[in-house]
């Protein structure tokens, strides 16, 4: 990635509340992002966008995020695209599933900003 260039962030969330706060905090923190809410296209557009990160809901409509992850992780392509898991069910069960299929987060829902803020730039700060 060039010196300078904006960090790319894919939302795949399905709640339009959540995404709007997630797609004003992005645009805050000066990522270039994009969304989507169904985890059908996720993959296609992950492969297409080539994010520096993917901010995955796991409940999502025809595909979860738990597949999504799973997939982006056996795809040679896509194992160095980092992984911020979102769920409602934030349990332990829910959190060690996510880390076993090779996210690198994970945050339940709700969550605070300033939560969300760090984590984001944990991750990517490993990355750079």
């Amino acid at each position: 990635m060039a010196e300078g260039a904006p960090r790319r962030v894919l939302i795949v969330e399905d709640e339009d509340n959540i995404a709007l706060a997630l797609d004003f905090l992005m645009g805050r923190e000066g990522f270039d992002h994009a969304r989507i809410s169904t985890g059908a296209g996720a993959l296609d557009l992950i492969r297409e966008m080539r994010p520096d990160l993917v901010l995955l809901d796991i409940m999502l409509p025809e595909v979860s995020g738990y597949e999504i992850c799973e997939a982006m992780r056996t795809d040679p392509d896509l194992r160095g695209v980092k992984i911020l898991l979102m769920t409602a069910r934030g349990s332990s069960v829910e959190r060690r599933k996510g880390l076993a299929l090779g996210a690198d987060g994970f945050i339940a829902k709700p969550f605070e900003l300033k939560e969300l803020r760090a984590e984001l730039h944990r991750l990517l700060d490993e990355a750079a």
